[in-house]
């Protein structure tokens, strides 16, 4: 069964910094492309970065490049994204995604959440 938990957000001062990590489960894991969404209230989910399967090449919602890396451990079946210089815009609820083959299909599958707050 496929399991994505992702941990480490929180509360933080603008230009503070945050490491999230998502640990997967379920599946091959260095296989797969993963990517962060986040979710500010009121507004929709929005893509924030992606990574692919073997960690070569990334790519960044234009408002994160160079404050936030992905990055990701497929000894350790972990994906991380280091938020540095965060902003009050950058403050929501941040999920780990993937999409994967199963017995009915390609499926998407989400972790719960971990909330990033930025405020002073």
């Amino acid at each position: 069964q496929v399991q994505l938990v992702e941990s480490g957000g929180g509360l933080v001062q603008p230009g503070g910094s945050l490491r999230l990590s998502c640990a997967a489960s379920g599946f091959t894991f260095r296989n797969y492309p993963m990517t962060w969404y986040r979710q500010a209230p009121g507004k929709e989910r929005e893509w924030v970065a992606v990574i692919a399967s073997f960690g070569g090449s990334t790519n960044y919602l234009e408002s994160v490049k160079g404050r936030f890396t992905i990055s990701r451990d497929n000894t350790k079946n972990l994906l991380y994204l280091q938020m540095n210089n965060l902003k009050p815009e950058d403050a929501g609820v941040y999920y780990c995604y993937t999409r994967v083959p199963t017995d009915q299909g390609p499926r998407d599958f989400w972790g719960q959440g971990t909330q990033v707050t930025v405020s002073s």
